[in-house]
């Protein structure tokens, strides 16, 4: 699992969304709608995505 890596995308904007949660997206890498970032699949990275799920879209890459 060490060596596995996620390709997020963030889907929807950030606007109206809690300020913890818009955090998260931030510290993640993203910039804006449309973006993606390559990080690995470990429990820090899938505790962040089960917060802002509902913004993203997840691919193994």
């Amino acid at each position: 699992m060490a060596d596995k890596k996620l390709k997020i995308t963030l889907v929807k904007s950030t606007i109206g969304v809690v300020p913890k949660n818009k955090k998260i997206i931030e510290s993640m890498g993203f910039h804006k709608t449309g973006s993606s970032v390559v990080l690995p699949d470990n429990e820090a990275t899938r505790g962040q995505l089960a917060k802002i799920g509902y913004l993203v879209k997840v691919e193994e890459a």
